[in-house]
């Protein structure tokens, strides 16, 4: 089995779920800047729980709008500073862990960040890796097929 139908397959135990509009919706950033040999880099982080690498992504925050919590995301997790991209890039989905254990599933709106600054002590400093990478890099490490997709399709953007 091929790591999409891994998460096809654990996606599918939730459909019913998915089909009554039980999906979680987060918003994330797709944080980039151009490295010193005018290639692009992006940004990914490791998740608290079990260190698996990701994007900047967290629950909507009353009284943003979404590309602006896309910013304030990147900021805690990343400790990354940038303007974010009003409109989406795409998205994605993947299983959620409450904090009470229980896994739901989740439609994340995946916004770019143009990285203007990056700081090593930012929220969540002590608790994550950073770690800057090429697009295709950066879509190896990722699970999720969406974001592997939208990782990749900024090496697509930059080669035009």
């Amino acid at each position: 089995m091929t790591n999409k139908e891994a998460h096809l397959a654990r996606l599918a135990t939730y459909a019913d779920v998915i089909l009554r509009g039980g999906m979680v919706e987060q918003v994330g950033a797709i944080c980039f800047r151009t490295g010193l040999q005018g290639s692009t880099e992006v940004l990914l982080v490791t998740t608290r729980e079990i260190g698996r690498w990701t994007i900047p992504k967290g629950w909507p925050i009353k009284g943003l709008k979404s590309h602006e919590a896309a910013e304030q995301e990147a900021w805690e997790e990343a400790g990354v500073k940038g303007k974010a991209r009003k409109r989406p890039l795409g998205f994605f989905t993947y299983l959620k862990t409450l904090d009470n254990g229980t896994k739901v599933p989740a439609l994340v709106e995946v916004h770019l960040v143009k990285v203007k600054k990056a700081f090593t002590e930012f929220p969540e400093s002590k608790e994550r890796r950073v770690e800057w990478l090429s697009p295709v890099a950066a879509a190896v490490r990722v699970q999720e097929p969406e974001l592997k997709g939208l990782l990749t399709s900024l090496m697509r953007r930059s080669a035009a």
